[in-house]
């Protein structure tokens, strides 16, 4: 199992492999096929699925831009709640911020936190220690279903919208997300590659402009997810939080203590929300059809969710199987 060349499908034209040095752990848990392997380029390397989740070179990206985006629009969010992210990076950005008094993880996979633990505890950082870390092993359509909590910021670290992830991106579950936000809240999901998969994108932000004043879709750039730009979409009924200026940005991260950061700055956080022109129409027409009604989420082909439950029985090792419909980030149906 050491020195492989492990391929990663992120569309039916296009295939990626990473050449697994060391294979360090490989097992199927109850909910998916897990897999952990040395790059030399990209450090450690978490699959699941035969989907990329991260790897240690660069999680910062996603993890900086999931956590500081939306807190550092808040002026003083003081409980968060992160569906998914059981290897901890947001956990870990999120408890950066000294006014959070309480962070709750719902991760429907243990075993995701106990492999982070064991085979990259630089990633959760020691989030999972902190006395303002809550763990909650369950299922988030189910958590969030059921939960009369209030949350200044709900963050849902999902994987891809096909098969039992699927749920956490239609509109009863973020109408589920909007009830558990206090007012004021803000809602953050991520929506995979831009340029590849437009309809994701596209369906969350028509269910956010139905459900919300404002639907704000941001990008990053992610190296490890080959592809472009990388998409994530905030939801607020507080608009004037999209309007921070970066001298507010700024003293808030310094009031805050947070430094030592590799990629959000307050520029950063401003431009990430300019959107290249071809990209802007895609959103323009979901805000305008979220609006007017048109609340459809993004269904994935059922041709996909077949060839993901087929990858998902084979060896990490070997070539993944067809089309998946969304290179995005994380877990089963709550899991990161």
């Amino acid at each position: 199992m050491s020195d492989r060349w492990i391929e990663e499908t992120f569309h039916a034209d296009w295939r990626v492999a990473l050449r697994a040095s060391k294979v360090l752990h490989e097992v199927k848990t109850d909910h998916q096929h897990l897999v952990i392997f040395d790059n030399p380029t990209w450090g450690k390397v978490l699959m699941l699925d035969g989907v990329t989740q991260l790897t240690t070179k660069d999680e910062h990206v996603y993890h900086e831009m999931m956590a500081h985006v939306p807190l550092m629009a808040l002026d003083k969010p003081q409980t968060v709640l992160v569906v998914g992210g059981g290897d901890g990076g947001v956990m870990r950005e999120v408890l950066k911020h000294d006014c959070v008094e309480r962070a709750v993880l719902v991760e429907i996979d243990r075993e995701v936190i106990d492999t982070a633990l064991k085979y990259y505890p630089e990633i959760p950082g020691g989030a999972f220690e902190d006395p303002r870390a809550e763990i909650v092993i369950t299922d988030g359509l189910k958590y969030m279903a059921e939960t009369d909590e209030r949350f200044d910021c709900i963050i849902v670290d999902s994987s891809e919208p096909i098969g039992p992830s699927a749920v956490l991106h239609t509109k009863e579950f973020f109408a589920d997300c909007r009830r558990a936000l206090a007012k004021g809240g803000i809602l953050v999901t991520q929506n995979g590659l831009a340029q590849l998969f437009p309809d994701h994108l596209a369906g969350t932000t028509r269910v956010f402009a139905s459900l919300f004043k404002r639907a704000a879709p941001y990008v990053c750039h992610q190296p490890c997810y080959f592809g472009g730009l990388f998409a994530l979409n905030l939801a607020t009924d507080d608009k004037a939080l999209l309007a921070i200026d970066a001298k507010t940005l700024a003293k808030r991260a310094r009031k805050r203590q947070v430094d030592g950061l590799k990629y959000w700055s307050p520029a950063v956080h401003q431009g990430s929300f300019a959107l290249p022109a071809w990209l802007a129409e895609v959103v323009d027409r979901a805000i305008e059809a979220g609006r007017s009604g048109d609340d459809r989420g993004y269904a994935a082909p059922p041709s996909a969710g077949a060839a993901k439950k087929k990858e998902g029985k084979s060896s990490a090792a070997k070539p993944a199987g067809k089309a998946q419909p969304a290179k995005a980030k994380k877990k089963a149906a709550a899991s990161k």
